[in-house]
C-alpha cells in the first residue's frame, strides 16, 4: 500500500512550439527527484514534434484513423494507427492556428521513452514518463486523462493470485496504473489553467530501473479481436447484415442462439443439418426474413455465414467458422 502521494503542476512553461526542448522546459520549471513520474499532456509533445497539419479537422480525422467504430452526424468515434479508440482521433483545433489542426504524437511510447533518456542523461534523474490524453468513456459521462504513451513507468499492476483482506484470491484484478498517473495529474493541471505538466511524488515503486522504460501504454490497448464492444450499435447492425463472412470449415452450434426466433410465427420450422439450417415454410418472403434474422444471429457469435434461397418457400443458412 502507498501511503502518500503528492501532486504538484510544473507551472510557468511557455508556449511550446515546434522543436522545443520539453526537456529542458520541464527541468528548470520544477525540481524533479530520482522516482518522480511526470505526467504530459500530449498536445505539447505533438506541438515541439511538430505535429500540426492544414485543412479540416475531418480531414485529418480520415487522414488518422484505421476504422470507424460509431458514427453519428460529423462525430466519429474512430480507431487511431496507435490502436487507440477516441472521438476524432485525437486531433484538436483548440489554441491553434485558423485552418490547422493538432494530431497526436506519431508514437507516444517512444516520445516518452525520448523525453526519459533526456532527463536522465542531462539532469541525472530518473523518472517514469506518462503522455496523456482526454478521452471518453463508455457508460458514463464526462471525460478523463488516460495514458497514450509511457516510459519507465509499469502500466498495470497484476495482482492476480494475490489474496484480498479476506483471503479470497484475485484473479483478473490488473489495475491501470498508467491511466490512473494521468489522470491524478490531471487534478493539478486543469483544462482551462493552461498547466500541460504534473509530476507525482510517492510513486517509486512504479518506476523502472534506469535503461528499462517498459511495454508503454501500448500494453493498455485492447485488440479489437479481444473487445466486445469494437463496434457502435448502428455500426454492429450494419456489419452483421452487410459484412457478414463466408464460413470456412465446420463449427459446431448451440441451437440455444435462435431461442425464440419463431416466437409468434405460424407455419415456419426449422431443420438443422451439417453446418447449415434450412427454413421451411408456406410463404417465400417468410422463409427469407426468417433466414436473414437467423444469419444476423450467427453472425453475432462469430460464425460466418451464408444464406441461399431453395426451391418454394424454402432457403439455408450454412455456418461454419469465420474466414481469417
Amino acid at each position: 500500500m502507498r501511503k502518500h502521494l503528492e501532486i504538484f503542476p510544473v507551472t510557468g512553461l511557455p508556449e511550446v512550439a515546434a522543436g522545443a526542448d520539453l526537456a529542458a522546459l520541464i527541468a528548470d520549471g520544477t525540481d524533479l527527484r530520482d522516482g518522480d513520474v511526470v505526467a504530459v499532456t500530449s498536445k505539447i509533445v505533438s506541438k515541439a514534434e511538430g505535429r500540426l497539419t492544414y485543412g479540416t479537422r475531418q480531414e485529418a480525422v480520415d487522414a488518422e484513423l484505421v476504422r470507424v467504430v460509431a458514427q453519428r452526424g460529423e462525430t466519429r468515434i474512430v480507431q487511431t494507427r496507435h490502436g487507440l479508440v477516441m472521438a476524432a482521433a485525437g486531433t484538436d483545433t483548440s489554441n491553434t492556428a485558423p485552418g490547422t489542426v493538432l494530431l497526436l504524437p506519431v508514437d507516444p511510447d517512444e516520445s516518452a521513452r525520448v523525453l526519459r533518456t533526456a532527463l536522465k542523461e542531462r539532469y541525472d534523474v530518473n523518472v517514469g514518463i506518462v503522455v496523456t490524453d482526454t478521452l471518453g468513456r463508455p457508460w458514463r459521462n464526462g471525460q478523463t486523462d488516460l495514458a497514450i504513451g509511457a516510459a519507465g513507468v509499469r502500466v498495470i499492476e497484476d495482482l492476480r493470485g494475490t489474496t484480498d483482506s479476506h483471503g479470497n484470491v484475485l484473479a483478473v484484478t490488473e489495475p491501470a496504473l498508467a491511466d490512473e498517473i494521468a489522470s491524478a495529474g490531471e487534478l493539478v493541471k486543469g483544462k482551462a489553467d493552461g498547466v500541460p505538466v504534473a509530476v507525482l511524488r510517492g510513486l517509486q515503486d512504479a518506476v523502472l530501473p534506469v535503461g528499462e522504460h517498459g511495454p508503454g501504454a501500448r500494453a493498455l490497448v485492447r485488440d479489437a479481436e479481444f473487445d466486445m464492444f469494437s463496434l457502435g450499435t448502428r455500426e454492429a447492425a450494419r456489419a452483421a447484415v452487410l459484412s457478414r463472412k463466408e464460413p470456412s470449415g465446420p463449427r459446431e452450434v448451440d441451437p440455444a442462439v435462435w431461442v425464440g426466433l419463431l416466437r409468434d410465427v405460424d407455419d415456419v420450422r426449422l431443420e438443422l443439418g451439417d453446418n447449415a439450417v434450412t427454413v421451411f415454410g408456406v410463404e417465400p418472403v417468410t422463409v427469407g426474413v426468417i433466414a436473414e434474422k437467423l444469419a444476423v444471429l450467427l453472425h453475432a457469435e462469430g460464425y460466418g455465414v451464408t444464406v441461399r434461397p431453395g426451391p418454394g418457400a424454402e432457403a439455408t443458412v450454412t455456418f461454419g467458422s469465420r474466414s481469417r
